[in-house]
């Protein structure tokens, strides 16, 4: 039995483009899918190969994009150890629901004066709110986001996490933060952990390990907002909706299962950073695939208003958070 290539991408004979595309795509898939590869270039090699070559293999991407992102999530409960992350959001749970409050109610105010579509405002709010890629991960299919939608929500929580790993060691600095201090904003106010702890580090192991702490607690907040994300667009849908049962997606009912099963059952605990590593890798693998579902109309029409949103979003909460921080509102 042999195997059509031509069943899952759709070559057009007239474009040498297209032929040249149908072999980098499985390479540069490979490739993304290393442990080492940074998902904010495997989200723009796969944007810059279907903007420049066009993408044969769309439909076959986009399917396996939706599974492995799932699957991803899934995976990365193994990382997050609920008896720290309970026992650290419990103590911020007030300052992290009116954080998540204000996030929303500003980004969809700016998003209806700048123009920006609910969903990608949805999960772009996600990604500012709680924990950058992973957040807008889990969100994505729970509001049913199209791939475009979500890769530009993407895009943009990347670009401003290297941001922040240029810009905050420098303002903690200027605003005289102590170790603690910077900590706790780098962990309420930067995007993705991995760039949580790379600013972090700036300052010491004391402000890497509150970071990272504080950052692991917020991300339990995944499965609420993505749940509450969900139930709010089903009811916006249509009149039926407020009158459905709102269904748990099952991979967020596995984040949970995963991550209380590494976290309760000792003898799992070592394999925990390499079902965590095996889950990035998805992630990592699964952004390579939705950059690779970008088109030039799609691009067109999703534009700069995204990123505008992001950066005003995002200069707003940090902002606000740093103050509070000084001020002794937020420890």
């Amino acid at each position: 039995m042999s195997f059509d290539f031509r069943t899952l991408c759709a070559i057009e004979p007239h474009r040498p483009a297209h032929r040249v595309a149908a072999v980098l795509m499985p390479l540069g898939a490979a490739a993304a899918a290393l442990p080492w590869t940074p998902p904010w270039a495997a989200l723009l090699a796969g944007a810059t190969l279907a903007l420049t070559l066009g993408n044969p293999c769309a439909d076959a991407a986009a399917r396996a994009s939706k599974w492995l992102l799932q699957l991803a999530v899934v995976g990365l409960g193994a990382g997050v150890n609920l008896a720290v992350v309970a026992r650290v959001g419990g103590q911020g749970l007030g300052y992290t629901f009116a954080g998540l409050a204000v996030t929303f109610a500003l980004g969809a105010w700016l998003a209806a004066r700048i123009g920006v579509g609910p969903k990608i405002a949805a999960l772009i709010c996600a990604g500012t709110g709680i924990c950058g890629g992973s957040a807008i991960a889990a969100a994505s299919p729970a509001i049913d986001a199209r791939a475009e939608e979500t890769s530009a929500a993407l895009a943009v929580v990347f670009l401003l996490n290297g941001v922040a790993l240029l810009v905050f060691p420098a303002i903690g600095t200027w605003a005289n933060l102590d170790a603690h201090q910077f900590g706790l904003w780098c962990a309420l106010a930067i995007h993705d952990t991995s760039s949580v702890t790379g600013a972090a580090l700036t300052h010491g192991p004391e402000a890497l390990a509150i970071a990272t702490t504080v950052k692991l607690a917020r991300a339990l907040w995944i499965v609420p907002v993505a749940l509450g994300l969900g139930a709010w667009f089903r009811r916006s849908a249509g009149p039926a909706a407020p009158r459905a049962r709102v269904p748990v997606p099952w991979f967020i009912a596995g984040f949970i299962a995963v991550s209380a099963l590494f976290t309760f059952v000792p003898m799992l605990h070592p394999a925990a950073r390499a079902v965590s590593l095996v889950a990035r890798a998805l992630l990592t693998l699964t952004l390579f695939l939705i950059g690779a579902g970008l088109s030039r109309p799609v691009a067109r029409t999703i534009g700069a208003r995204p990123l505008i949103l992001a950066l005003l979003l995002w200069i707003a909460m940090a902002g606000a958070s740093l103050a509070a921080i000084r001020a002794g509102w937020i420890h």
